[in-house]
């Protein structure tokens, strides 16, 4: 199989695991990064405002209260379906669309703002995702990003990760690369007029490392064979160690604030 069929077949692989996975009690521990993103990159009434890899839609939801007219996409169908009956019980009104961030179904410079939470930095093939964000704002519009680095507790856990996941691709860059500034402003070098990058941090707060990692279990993308007892008792145990190594609490809860990278670029006009 060539590099370009291995990483269509990671990307379905990644599509039918996040279609299993009951991600709407892990969106509300990431809602305050997509509070930041929205207030960062100013969206409003008035304005058109797509969420890319949206999941259940954090950003869709902020952004519509704001006033903003929405559009949500993500390329789970099962995610869409959850999302639209999130915003639809919330009393927003936000248009759901099935979409890859590689190839979003959208007419160029449409929307004011195109804004991805922790989703489009997983696209297998960052050049194609990076060129569909800036492709569908308009000129002078708004490309927000809030991203995982490859450092501190969020970049040791996906490390962790990977040691018991199938291996990727020779060559597929990793999806924590979109947390490193340098990076971020190499790929949107020729797209860009001027980019903003700064570290924040989003707090994971649970009354035990068992709770935690209940909700891990409960909402992360399922594979279509689990792990093996043996190796998730070997997974849980690496994880322990970073959470041990950055838990600021002392009293058997976990209290930790993870980086996270928060990036607004403005489209050339």
């Amino acid at each position: 199989m060539d590099r370009e069929s291995e990483l269509v077949a990671l990307r379905e692989r990644s599509r039918e695991a996040w279609d299993r996975a009951d991600y709407p009690p892990l969106a509300e521990h990431l809602m305050p990064a997509a509070r930041e993103l929205v207030e960062a990159c100013a969206v409003g009434a008035g304005q058109e405002a797509l969420d890319v890899a949206a999941g259940n839609g954090n950003v869709a939801a902020v952004a519509a209260a704001e006033g903003a007219r929405v559009v949500a996409s993500d390329f789970s169908s099962e995610q869409v379906a959850r999302g639209a009956a999130r915003t639809r019980g919330e009393g927003l009104d936000v248009e759901w669309v099935v979409a890859d961030v590689e190839d979003l179904p959208f007419e160029d410079g449409r929307f004011d703002a195109v804004l991805s939470v922790f989703g489009a930095m997983f696209g297998p093939r960052p050049d194609r995702v990076a060129s569909e964000l800036f492709r569908v704002a308009r000129p002078g519009g708004v490309v927000g990003l809030a991203n995982w680095p490859d450092r501190g507790f969020q970049g040791e856990f996906f490390q962790v990760m990977r040691r018991y996941q199938p291996p990727a691709p020779d060559g597929a860059p990793l999806p924590t690369a979109w947390g490193d500034e340098e990076v971020v402003r190499d790929r949107f070098e020729r797209l860009a007029g001027a980019v903003s990058v700064e570290t924040r941090h989003l707090p994971w707060r649970f009354a035990s490392f068992e709770e935690m990692g209940a909700l891990f279990r409960r909402s992360a993308p399922r594979p279509p064979e689990p792990p093996s007892e043996d190796v998730l008792e070997a997974m849980v145990r690496d994880i322990g160690e970073v959470v041990g190594r950055y838990n600021q609490a002392d009293d058997g809860s976990v209290r930790i604030d993870a980086e996270y990278t928060l990036v607004v670029a403005r489209k050339r006009g």
